[in-house]
Parts: structure tokens; C-alpha cells; sequence
């Protein structure tokens, strides 16, 4: 039986470990949390999954949420005009549903679920060092902690890697009572609040601790008037000024959230992180391997929303690795080529988000502008936070943006 140790228990490092688990691999978790410091701490982020990424829970019968949590069937644009009225709006209906669930409830349920399968379960805030140790008992370890010392193994990809600073500050609150969309009524969506210099607004029904809940989302350009939470400590304060920030800027947001309050004391976060791209073998002081997984090698900014995605494909990507090479050993030319097979995918994404991190041109505007007026191109740019690969084909070029709404133009 092959070892493998897994270092970090968030959605890609839980998920592997419970996808090699159930192949009979003897895996070992660490962990610096327990699972209890996890449901009860503060929330860890945005985490929207669309159907590919779902699917990959549900093919490993781990989707334990999937009845509970609100199905998001539509993804809607908002545009601010510069009097804070809308230029546009839209929203357009998803092909398969996304859901949220609070990373602290799907987190602490899995390690529970992965204890009493019977895997080791290590809580340990892991060094460098301690992975040195590690190395000559396992037949593979790998790095799914995005934070702290082990991402300095990590040497950041210069090609690959567009930024040297963070895009957004970010500030997250997680609210009760939260009012309707009066425009569609009928089903949950994703709103993604678009305002030109100043950065984007989410809103996003999710499951939390407390049961139903929803996101507000905040991405401020640094420096610029949504930048004002850095040593913002206290949640009822956070939560005043994500308000303030909405009646100033996303009026009609505002509107259907003067009666929210916190869903708890821990549901608020705030802070910032620059884009970036790893190369996927760390190096060990003694000569061992690691194998970098998710947002340790590819850490994009959330504005597209594909963080929790971008892990689940990863975690899925690796599984196949690790079990299609079989017993042969994991050196750094499998590594590599377990990364790159991962990249095939995480490409499209960081490209993505990397352009909408910028002032958006002229062609872009005019695609968004478009799908106001069509819903095949609203259904189109919707289904995309599905597959970015599809942005490819319509989206980056404006000769190729103008010929595909030309085709869906009405005849």
C-alpha cells in the first residue's frame, strides 16, 4: 500500500485525501487545525462551485451538502453608471446549478468523514523541516497549504505570473436577511456588481453554520475608496462599512440589505494577496520532493470566482495522476507532468481572471453590453465561470468578440 502525505485540509487537500483514501491508498492528513477550531473559527472564504467542480465531489460520493445548500441557477452582471444608476443588467441562466457551502462546515465535515474512514489524521502546524523528516516514510507528499512557510518551496513562475502586488482588497460578510432581487424572483443567481475604477461587488446565497445565509463581497482596487478594511477588527464595524460602501456605490444592491445583520461573530474577513504562479516541485533540504496542489502553485484573485473551483479540478486532475502511475516512484519528471496535465486546465482560468482584473476594452464592454439585449450571449458569459476555456473563442480578441455577436445577432 502506497503512503502519501497531504499537507493543508481545504477543498483540494480534503478532497484528495478522501479520493485517495477510498483507492486504498494509506494516506496521512496534517492539518493545523482540528476540525472543531475550523466549524467554529472565523469563515476562510467566497467558495461559489459551478457543475464540473460539483460533479467532482459528487463522483466521489463526498457531496454530503449538495440537498441543503441553495441551488444558484442563474450568474447576473450589473454595470454602474458614474451617477451610481445601472448601465446594464443582466443575468443569465446556468446550465447546471452552482452551490456554496461555508468552507467551515464542508472543511470540519470531511475531516470528520476522513478520521472515521480511518485516515490519519495529523493536526500540526507543518515546517519545512518536518516534512525533511517526512520524506523518508512516504512515497509522495504534497503541499495543499497556500499560506505560511511551505509556499517558500515554491519558486513563483515569472512567465506565467502577470503580478508582483495584489489587484483587490478584499472584505467579505456573511448576512441573515438579505432581501430578493425583485427582477427574478424566482431563482438564486450570483450578482457581479461591476463599478469602472473603483472594483466589483458579489452577492452569492450560500450554506453556512446557521443554515441559508448569503455573501456580500467586496473588491476594491488597492488605494481607491473600497479600500478601507486593513485594521478593521470588529465584525458589527466590517459589516457597517461593506453597507456604506453599497448605498454609495450599488444602490440597488443597498436596497435589499437594510435589514441584514452578521450570521455570527466569525463572519466577516478581510485582506489582500497578489496573483500567482509556482513552479510545482518544491526541493527539500534533504533532497526530497514536494508537490505543490491548487492555489500553492496557481493563486489567482477571486474576482472570477474560481478559487474553490480551480482546487476541486486540481484535486481531481492529481487523483488521476497518482492512480493511473501506479507503483511506479513520483519523481520530479512525474511531478511536472502531473502539474502540467493540471495547467491544461488552471490556464484558462488565470488568463481569465488576469483580464478582468484590468480596465475592461472597448470589445469587452460591448460583449457585456450585448448580453443585456440577448440572452444567448447572457447564457453564453454565464456558462463560462463553468468552463473558462470557452472565453478563449470569443472573448480576449475583439475581431473574434465581434464576429461571434454578429453570428447571435438577431437576422
Amino acid at each position: 500500500m502506497r503512503k502519501i502525505l497531504i499537507v493543508g485540509a481545504g477543498q483540494s487537500g480534503l478532497q484528495l485525501a478522501l479520493g485517495l483514501q477510498a483507492q486504498g491508498y494509506e494516506v496521512t492528513l496534517m492539518s493545523n487545525r482540528t476540525a472543531d477550531e475550523i466549524r467554529y473559527g472565523r469563515v476562510m472564504s467566497t467558495q461559489c462551485m459551478f457543475d464540473t467542480a460539483l460533479q467532482h465531489e459528487r463522483d466521489l460520493g463526498i457531496n454530503f451538502w449538495e440537498p441543503q445548500a441553495p441551488r444558484i441557477e442563474g450568474l447576473g452582471v450589473s454595470v454602474a453608471a458614474p451617477d451610481s444608476s445601472r448601465a446594464i443588467d443582466w443575468v443569465g441562466r446556468l446550465d447546471g446549478y452552482a452551490q456554496s457551502v461555508d468552507q467551515r462546515v464542508k472543511m470540519a465535515g470531511w475531516m470528520d468523514t476522513f478520521a472515521q474512514r480511518g485516515g490519519q489524521l495529523v493536526i500540526h502546524g507543518a515546517a519545512v523541516s518536518d516534512l525533511d523528516y517526512f520524506s523518508r516514510s512516504y512515497d509522495l507528499l504534497l503541499v495543499a497549504a497556500g499560506k505560511g512557510e511551505l509556499v517558500s518551496m515554491f519558486e513563483r513562475d515569472a512567465a506565467r505570473s502577470a503580478f508582483t502586488e495584489p489587484q483587490r482588497a478584499l472584505a467579505v460578510s456573511y448576512v441573515h436577511g438579505l432581501g430578493p432581487r425583485p427582477e427574478h424572483p424566482d431563482y438564486d443567481a450570483v450578482r457581479c456588481n461591476l463599478v469602472p475604477g473603483v472594483g466589483e461587488l458579489f452577492v452569492m446565497p450560500t450554506l453556512t453554520t446557521s443554515g441559508r445565509a448569503d455573501i456580500l463581497f467586496w473588491e476594491g482596487i488597492p488605494g481607491g475608496p473600497l479600500d478601507v478594511f486593513r485594521g478593521v477588527n470588529d465584525p458589527a464595524e466590517h459589516l457597517a462599512l461593506t453597507l456604506e460602501l453599497m448605498e454609495r456605490f450599488t444602490p440597488w444592491e443597498y436596497a435589499r440589505a437594510t435589514k441584514v445583520e452578521l450570521t455570527d461573530e466569525g463572519g466577516t474577513l478581510a485582506g489582500r494577496y497578489a496573483p500567482t504562479v509556482r513552479k510545482p516541485v518544491g526541493r527539500l533540504p534533504g533532497g526530497g520532493l514536494v508537490l505543490g496542489v491548487a492555489d500553492v502553485v496557481v493563486a489567482n484573485d477571486p474576482v472570477t470566482g474560481q478559487g474553490s473551483n480551480s482546487a476541486a479540478k486540481c484535486a481531481a486532475s492529481y487523483l488521476t495522476a497518482i492512480t493511473e502511475h501506479g507503483d511506479r516512484p513520483f519523481d520530479e519528471e512525474w511531478m511536472r507532468a502531473a502539474f502540467e496535465r493540471y495547467w491544461d486546465t488552471a490556464q484558462h482560468v488565470t488568463k481569465w481572471t488576469n483580464a478582468m482584473l484590468g480596465a475592461p476594452p472597448q470589445h469587452v464592454l460591448n460583449l457585456i453590453g450585448a448580453a443585456g439585449q440577448n440572452p444567448a450571449v447572457a447564457h453564453r458569459f454565464a456558462n463560462g465561470f463553468n468552463d473558462p476555456s470557452d472565453f478563449e473563442s470569443y472573448l480576449y480578441d475583439p475581431d473574434k468578440t465581434a464576429a461571434y455577436l454578429e453570428s447571435v445577432a438577431p437576422s
